[in-house]
């Protein structure tokens, strides 16, 4: 968009240049004369060359100051990422393939119950409302005219209005846009209809629990509806202001949620898919033959935190960078990925020369099979924005959440077309996957809902 105006001013600009010239000289010649100069000519020429090297140099000082100082947003779409299209088709008929051919396997249930990120707090403006897909429901989040944010079930009880397409906030409720039915954020509770003398009691949509911690707005899902069993952390610096946010990622992964998290305890591939340089790509087919002499060693570990922690775990891990076999250790890095619930994950780092900051990697159920995975960036607010969103396009872009310098993308490419094996084939080696198990189960439940296949049948 702004490269885009710029453009067109130039243009503007310079048709004016030359609109002004040629009317000054027509005015010099005489009326209706014909005459127009060499010198008349280059002087229009070069007004014309001082415009466009002013546009030029707008744009170059508006992309400088894109890379050095906004905040870093990339936003990759469901086919974008983990397919590969051959034969001249496009991503999205290779993904709708892989998609309708895999096999899922022997799946766990589909929604664990826990907090889940909705959208970030930034993009929800006082009196705003968003209609979200979640968990494989529409809800309307609407920030009240007092600030607080509200998520209600999107289908109005009524006649089956989306409240977050067209509905209106009224001080802390949202207004219908069908017949003007409003709804409270709190409880859903319908107060007022405004052509009925009288309000139903049983009038009423679902009202998600809610919370606003560290920039992001997070629903509370549990299948049996009990309240909240545990808080997400504020991170200190980022409420004080001492880490700001320096910008955000987003991809669409086809797998089950529980494969995303359980990459932290799989520590094994690190060495084999994460070995190879960021340089090295993401193509699986061909990155372990590029960039031999760039390479990365990981040692890691991850265990649970116990009572009262016990909906937490922690992944520790060191990375070291190699040039032709020798450390180069400007680029090592510590990093403490502690996980809470289900759904986020809190990357901690710490580097001797670029200073400290926070990844808040969250994954959150669209669909059944179907992930939004964000990882939104807070960096010490006394470090240049260039390095955090150097490390945040190698971190979230290119690599998986505990990874500085191997590639995330590479780890869609295999979720996106795997299939989850519910009893593998492990070795002693993979102990900490099987524990890794043991410990997420707790966020099923009985009732937790599982996916469910409808099969058309011909009944004679």
């Amino acid at each position: 968009m702004f490269t885009g105006n710029i453009f067109a001013l130039i243009v503007v600009g310079v048709g004016a240049v030359l609109v002004l010239q040629y009317r000054d000289s027509l005015d010099s010649a005489g009326i209706g004369s014909s005459i127009w100069s060499d010198t008349m000519l280059l002087g229009i020429l070069a007004r014309a060359a001082v415009c466009v090297s002013a546009g030029v140099s707008v744009l170059a000082v508006g992309w400088l100051y894109r890379l050095l100082f906004s905040p870093l947003e990339v936003l990759r779409s469901p086919d974008d990422v983990g397919y590969i299209a051959e034969n001249g088709r496009s991503r999205a008929q290779a993904a709708n393939d892989v998609r309708r051919r895999r096999k899922t396997g022997d799946l766990p249930p589909v929604y664990p119950n826990g907090w889940y990120r909705v959208l970030d707090s930034q993009l929800l403006e006082r009196g705003e409302v968003k209609n979200v897909t979640v968990l494989g429901e529409q809800v309307a989040v609407f920030r009240g005219q007092n600030g607080k944010v509200h998520v209600l079930d999107a289908y109005c009880p009524h006649l089956g209005a989306n409240l977050g397409v067209g509905g209106r906030v009224v001080g802390g409720c949202l207004e219908c846009p069908f017949h003007g039915w409003q709804f409270r954020g709190d409880d859903g509770k319908c107060v007022k209809i405004p052509y009925a003398e009288k309000v139903p009691e049983f009038a009423k949509v679902r009202s998600w629990p809610t919370c606003e911690v560290n920039g992001q707005v997070l629903v509370w899902f549990h299948c049996d509806g009990e309240e909240p069993h545990w808080t997400v952390p504020e991170q200190e610096e980022v409420i004080k202001g001492e880490w700001v946010y320096r910008g955000r990622t987003e991809h669409f992964i086809s797998a089950h949620i529980e494969e995303i998290p359980e990459n932290a305890a799989d520590v094994a591939h690190l060495a084999h898919l994460h070995t190879p340089s960021i340089v090295s790509g993401v193509d699986l087919r061909y990155m372990k033959n590029s960039w031999g002499f760039l390479r990365h060693e990981w040692k890691a570990q991850w265990e649970p935190e116990p009572e009262p922690n016990q909906h937490c775990s922690q992944m520790l891990v060191k990375h070291v960078f190699k040039v032709f076999g020798h450390d180069w250790h400007l680029l090592d890095v510590h990093v403490v990925a502690r996980q809470v619930g289900p759904g986020v994950v809190f990357l901690l780092f710490n580097h001797s020369f670029l200073g400290r900051g926070l990844i808040m990697q969250c994954v959150t159920p669209v669909e059944p099979l179907l992930q939004c995975v964000s990882h939104i960036m807070f960096y010490q607010s006394n470090i240049l924005p260039v390095v955090p969103k150097f490390i945040l396009k190698a971190e979230c872009i290119q690599v998986q959440y505990t990874h500085l310098s191997s590639t995330f993308e590479r780890d869609v490419m295999i979720w996106n077309n795997k299939k989850y094996i519910s009893k593998p084939l492990l070795v002693k080696e993979d102990s900490a996957i099987q524990k890794h198990r043991r410990w997420y189960s707790q966020f099923y439940s009985e009732n937790s809902p599982r996916l469910q296949y409808q099969r058309d049948t011909l009944d004679f």
